[in-house]
């Protein structure tokens, strides 16, 4: 496989999608690296489900704030004029859809849009806010690696693991491009510029298509922030 975007290019590739004035979540885990790739002037307002409106990127080695955490509990910062609301407001403003996006990690994502990312199946942790948001917010946008350790596909035909939600899923943003769940495939509206059809497919368990247009990526994009 060649080489691949990463994790902080992802991210980046996940901020730019991300418009002014939306109110977007970051779930636990990978998603949490988006904060610090919003570009300049991107007005966003990222929310918390532990009740933070205004968080910002992560904290700066030494200048930690313990009362300040996201929702995996990793010390962050808040904006000017960021703000504080109890667990239940926070949770009503998820389920009652006020959410232009949310940016969830995944074990895995079906071509018709299905979401697993609570269990591997091995054992049955909590699963948290993953339910709420994946329902409740207008975009669910997923970040992850595209392929797992062991080297299984991570975008499937059909899922495997038990799902947090179905046929919620609107782009899922991995080290190899951007594709969109289809139904029956997956299309593919960006791609890192030196991965090819083949690789792409010996890598996806369902058929991926490239969008007319498909944008290609390149590595090494300085920061845009």
């Amino acid at each position: 496989m060649t080489a691949t975007l990463s994790l902080a290019e992802v991210a980046r590739q996940v901020a730019l999608s991300l418009q002014d004035g939306w109110w977007v979540n970051l779930g636990i885990g990978l998603p949490t690296l988006v904060a610090a790739e919003l570009p300049a002037g991107r007005e966003v307002v990222l929310q918390c489900e532990n009740g933070m409106v205004g968080m910002g990127p992560p904290a700066a080695a030494g200048e930690e704030d313990p009362d300040l955490i996201d929702a995996g509990k990793r010390c962050t910062t808040l904006v000017a004029g960021g703000s504080f609301m109890s667990h239940a407001d926070s949770f009503a403003l998820i389920r009652g859809g006020h959410l232009d996006a949310t940016v969830l990690g995944a074990y895995e994502v079906s071509a018709a849009g299905d979401l697993a990312n609570w269990s591997l199946g091995e054992r049955v942790p909590a699963v948290g806010g993953a339910m709420d948001l994946a329902v409740g917010a207008r975009r669910v946008l997923v970040m992850t690696q595209h392929i797992r350790r062991d080297g299984t596909a991570k975008l499937v035909a059909v899922p495997t693991l038990p799902l947090t939600a179905a046929g919620v899923v609107t782009t899922v943003f991995t080290d190899l491009g951007v594709f969109e769940p289809c139904g029956d495939h997956f299309r593919a509206v960006a791609l890192l510029e030196s991965v090819s059809d083949e690789e792409l497919a010996a890598v996806t368990g369902a058929p991926v298509e490239r969008a007319p247009g498909c944008r290609l990526i390149s590595r090494g994009i300085p920061s845009t922030t």
